[in-house]
């Protein structure tokens, strides 16, 4: 005898909870404001609004032409710097050091400024102040002032050399002076005496010829 099978049937609970929000529901705005804080690509903002008076065509070709002269600045760029690179190479073929570089680049500087408009003018102030100042009668009485020092202390100074030179002879022409010297004269001659006497007396003979010679003989 056979038994019917019936299926079983299993009622399980189903129950979906829908996904939580990250933000609270007291907060309704914060989802709002959290979406205008993404990045927003700021040329593509400005490239869909033109600048006030300016059309689209207009900013199209000032774009353009910025992007033209920027490649431009790129190559000039690129430019420079290969003709240093060569300038360089000619240099140390040259054997010029970087100090003679330093001494041309100061000869010109220097040269840029003597020609520059700032030191033309001024050199003229400085030559039109000159000029005020030399002509002026205070620069004029001065330089007289001057001169006339000058002078009385050249006529001052020959006056005194002219004293001195004066007094001088006076002295050498007084009575006391000439005994002075008379007295030196002679003790120089009495001195001059003595040693030619002594130096003729140590060559002479002792004068034993003279003398007659003694007798030893014993008596």
């Amino acid at each position: 005898m056979f038994m019917e099978e019936t299926p079983l049937e299993v009622s399980l609970p189903l129950s979906v909870k829908p996904l939580a929000s990250p933000f609270p529901s007291d907060c309704p705005g914060l989802l709002s404001d959290a979406m205008t804080d993404v990045p927003v690509d700021s040329a593509a903002a400005a490239r869909t609004s033109a600048p006030e008076g300016l059309t689209l065509a207009e900013e199209e070709e000032l774009r353009s032409e910025l992007a033209k002269v920027e490649e431009e600045i790129g190559t000039l760029r690129q430019v420079l710097a290969a003709k240093e690179r060569h300038c360089g190479e000619l240099k140390r073929k040259l054997g010029l050091t970087p100090l003679d570089g330093l001494k041309q680049n100061l000869s010109k500087s220097w040269h840029d400024v003597q020609v520059s408009s700032a030191y033309v003018k001024t050199s003229e102030k400085l030559g039109e102040w000159n000029d005020k100042v030399t002509q002026s009668d205070f620069y004029k009485k001065t330089q007289e002032t001057l001169s006339q020092a000058g002078q009385k202390t050249s006529a001052a100074l020959s006056n005194v050399g002219s004293v001195i030179s004066r007094k001088l002879g006076d002295m050498r022409n007084s009575a006391t002076f000439k005994s002075f010297e008379d007295r030196v004269g002679t003790i120089k001659s009495r001195v001059v005496g003595s040693r030619e006497n002594s130096t003729e007396g140590l060559h002479s003979p002792s004068g034993a010829g003279d003398k007659p010679p003694q007798d030893n003989a014993p008596f």
